[in-house]
């Protein structure tokens, strides 16, 4: 079962982008494809990021090490659907103009913040190798991908904004509630070492 389980784990991930690219080639992504594509890669952006962050209270509750190889593809998977979201932003957003995106960053909190989040992304998703471990080392390494801590509270922060503009706070509330207990887990568990 424990082989089994990092396969059937990448090809679940891939499973939305799957649908997404269903949706948009058979017109099933509603009225306005562009704002389904947009917001379902930032949902799903979000969900890899609470999946990759209960790796490790989960391995540490049910003593199932094998967990413990999910993580670094569910980072990775993280990081692909953030660039997706930034990618459908920028192309069915913005047309790909460079200086509006630029614009649009500076005059929209929410789309600064994203973009924070993503930058933070970029060197976890390019140090996740082994040999980026040892060319680091292992402290350094730590250290370095401590940074998801930050991007959580940015990810969520701009999805709260996003949401905001429609004062529509329900699942702002469910990811903040989950991203909270598995960041308190954390807290609680340095604390009482």
């Amino acid at each position: 079962m424990a082989r089994a389980l990092k396969p059937l784990v990448f090809l679940a991930c891939l499973l939305p982008l799957a649908w997404l690219v269903h949706g948009a080639a058979t017109n099933g992504l509603g009225a306005n494809p562009a704002e389904a594509l947009i917001r379902s890669t930032g949902d799903w952006t979000l969900r890899m990021l609470c999946a990759t962050l209960a790796v490790t209270p989960l391995r540490q509750w049910t003593r199932w090490h094998a967990l413990a190889r999910l993580r670094r593809m569910l980072g990775l998977y993280t990081f692909f659907y953030a660039v997706l979201h930034a990618l459908a932003y920028a192309w069915l957003d913005r047309g790909l103009d460079v200086g509006d995106i630029v614009r649009d960053i500076a005059q929209r909190p929410f789309i600064l913040v994203g973009t924070a989040a993503l930058m933070l992304l970029a060197p976890l998703a390019a140090t996740s190798l082994d040999r980026a471990v040892r060319a680091l080392g292992a402290a350094r390494w730590r250290a370095l991908h401590r940074a998801v801590y930050a991007v959580a509270g940015l990810a969520l922060l701009h999805f709260y904004w996003m949401r905001a503009g429609k004062s529509d706070y329900a699942e702002v509330g469910v990811y903040a509630a989950i991203l909270g207990g598995l960041l308190g887990w954390r807290l609680w568990k340095r604390s009482t070492r």
